[in-house]
């Protein structure tokens, strides 16, 4: 089996203009935001946010429209070509509003949108628990728990072109029924993990492939454990898998790696006195170029560019240059004295930063650690125009954002109120 280097763990303290700490909640990275939608604290959510990695910063978006959603938990949160898509959250009622859980935001515009669907007679049913992932222009989501009928096998495709819904099938059996599971996509195909079945949890592993639309049992020895309310995300070519637990009172902090090269589980070590935290029914969000899914477009729009720089922020580079460490035994581990919070080493760029913010008649000031630091933007009286904009490729913000794995709430709570989030790095 092969060995992962080991990866950094850091809290991330959030100012009082921040989401509350909630679990249950879904979120989704886009263009160097990440958005959070929902959840619950002491009863269901209704808030929507965005947080920009390059300032630190949170906004709070409107969410009471006739198009907005309602409070939800437990929905799914997918982003694409511009548009996000919020399914699910809640259990169909004579209470219930909307005749289907589907919502729609427009990134560019900043706003809840109708979705343009034709009326059907077979779309998926309000649900809580259930995954979703974006395969070419399509939304594919399976399970969750239905109501009386518990947990559920439906799988459901969108078209993202006609807004149509459609009920997969196959001849061979697949997961069967599960809720609180996670799922990646990965070159056509939709990995699945976990969850519970009734009241079951599960440790099967199990891929959906998009041209033969059939299912297949994965191999999953030294697996990860029976997990419920876990996480998953791509990470280049592996499935990331963090938290969960065997039951909501039992969350734990493991970092999961699958390689769909060797087709092997190994669990990722973490550098010494780097713990990261017990989570359980959290979110999680990959930013940097290794988290681009290949089924997600990038912000490479004049428009998109024009809001990611609307506060005159540069772009930045995040470039860490990994050093032996020969107690740990591993040739590439990052040199801890590097990420030391009572010590950081000036490079060029923060020396320009210093520069820069000495011309601004603002004091300079060392923020967190030499990674934190690096992370903000600097701002500055740059001046950009369309055609700079439209032809700046190789300073495409995405491009530079540093690789990093966002952990955001989950149980336990924290007992400060802000939302609780970690950055995990390799």
């Amino acid at each position: 089996m092969s060995q992962s280097n080991p990866c950094l763990w850091t809290p991330l303290p959030q100012s009082c203009k921040s989401p509350s700490d909630r679990y249950k909640h879904a979120c989704c990275s886009y263009g160097g935001y990440v958005y959070v939608l929902g959840g619950r604290e002491n009863s269901c959510l209704r808030d929507f946010w965005k947080y920009s990695v390059v300032c630190n910063e949170w906004t709070q978006l409107n969410c009471t429209s006739e198009a907005a959603p309602e409070e939800l938990e437990e929905h799914s949160m997918v982003a694409h070509e511009g548009f996000i898509y919020v399914f699910g959250g809640m259990l169909d009622s004579a209470y219930t509003k909307c005749a289907c859980a589907l919502w729609v935001f427009d990134i560019a515009k900043q706003k809840w949108v109708h979705s343009q669907g034709k009326t059907q007679d077979k779309m998926p049913t309000n649900r809580k628990g259930h995954s979703a992932v974006v395969i070419g222009s399509a939304m594919l989501m399976y399970g969750g728990f239905i109501d009386i009928k518990g947990s559920s096998q439906d799988f459901w495709r969108l078209d993202f072109d006609t807004m149509s819904w459609c009920l997969l099938g196959s001849s061979q059996q697949g997961p069967g029924p599960r809720h609180s599971h996670s799922s990646v996509a990965y070159q056509g195909c939709m990995y699945l993990f976990g969850g519970l079945k009734g009241l079951r949890e599960q440790r099967d592993f199990w891929m959906w492939n998009s041209t033969s639309h059939m299912w297949s049992s994965l191999k999953n020895m030294s697996a990860p454990p029976r997990l419920m309310g876990h996480s998953a995300l791509l990470y280049k070519d592996c499935m990331l898998l963090f938290g969960g637990g065997e039951s909501q009172d039992s969350p734990k902090n493991c970092l999961w790696k699958y390689s769909f090269f060797d087709q092997t589980w190994t669990q990722v070590a973490t550098l010494p006195n780097s713990n990261p935290p017990h989570k359980i029914h959290h979110c999680c969000a990959g930013l940097g170029p290794s988290y681009k899914s290949s089924t997600s477009s990038p912000c490479s729009s004049f428009e998109s560019k024009r809001t990611l720089l609307e506060g005159k922020l540069r772009p930045f580079k995040n470039k860490c240059f990994p050093a032996p460490l020969t107690f740990l035994g591993s040739e590439g581990a990052i040199e801890l004295e590097t990420f030391s919070p009572d010590k950081c080493y000036e490079n060029t760029a923060q020396r320009h930063s210093l520069e820069l913010s000495k011309e601004m008649g603002k004091d300079a000031q060392w923020i967190g650690s030499c990674l934190t630091f690096e992370n903000r933007a600097v701002r500055t009286q740059w001046s950009y125009t369309e055609e700079d904009l439209l032809n700046e490729e190789d300073e495409d913000i995405m491009q530079h954002l540093p690789d990093q794995l966002l952990v955001l709430g989950g149980r336990p709570c924290s007992q400060h109120g802000t939302i609780s989030m970690w950055q995990m790095t390799f």
